[in-house]
C-alpha cells in the first residue's frame, strides 16, 4: 500500500485521523511515519493535546502492523488490546510519529496466528517534536483470523 493509499484508508475508516489532519510521510511493511499539525490538535496550553499525541502514535503503530499483515495476505481483524503512552516533552508545533517493526518476533507471532487463529504483538511508536522524542507509545495488538 502506498503512502497516499494508507492516508485515504485511515481518513475513510478512522475519521478522527482526518479531523486531526494526519498525513502519511512514508509507509512500508517495516515502518510507518505519520505527521499531524498543531492547529487542529491544540490544547488549552497552546501545545498539542495529549489525546492527539497518543492517537497519532497509535495510528502509526496500527498502520505498521496492518501493512505487514496485508503483505502476508491476512484477511482477519487487527485491534488494539492495550496501549500506554509516556509523555516526555510538550509539542509546540507539528508532530511526527514513527513505528518500526524491526526486531519483533514475527515468526512466533505468525505461528501463533496460524495455529490458534489469534496472536498478540507489542509495538513501540515514538512521537517526535522536531528532532526530540516527545512521547513514546507501547501498544499491544491482537490479530484475529476470521
Amino acid at each position: 500500500m502506498t503512502a497516499s493509499a494508507l492516508a485515504e484508508y485511515l481518513h475513510s475508516h478512522m475519521p478522527l485521523s482526518r479531523s486531526m489532519a494526519v498525513s502519511v510521510v512514508s509507509a512500508s511493511a517495516m515502518e510507518v511515519v505519520l505527521e499531524a499539525p498543531l492547529a487542529p490538535n491544540l490544547n488549552v496550553h497552546g501545545t498539542m493535546f495529549g489525546g492527539s499525541i497518543a492517537t497519532l502514535a497509535l495510528l502509526a503503530a496500527w498502520s505498521a502492523v496492518h501493512l505487514r499483515l496485508e503483505a502476508r495476505h491476512f484477511a482477519g481483524q487487527l485491534v488494539v488490546s492495550r496501549s500506554e503512552t509516556d509523555y516526555l516533552n510538550p509539542i509546540h508545533g507539528p508532530a511526527r510519529a514513527i513505528a518500526r517493526l524491526d526486531g519483533l518476533d514475527w515468526d512466533g507471532f505468525s505461528r501463533r496466528l496460524h495455529r490458534h487463529g489469534k496472536a498478540r504483538l507489542t509495538v513501540t511508536a515514538e512521537v517526535l517534536s522536531g528532532e526530540h522524542i516527545a512521547a513514546r507509545l507501547f501498544a499491544t495488538f491482537a490479530a484475529l483470523d476470521r
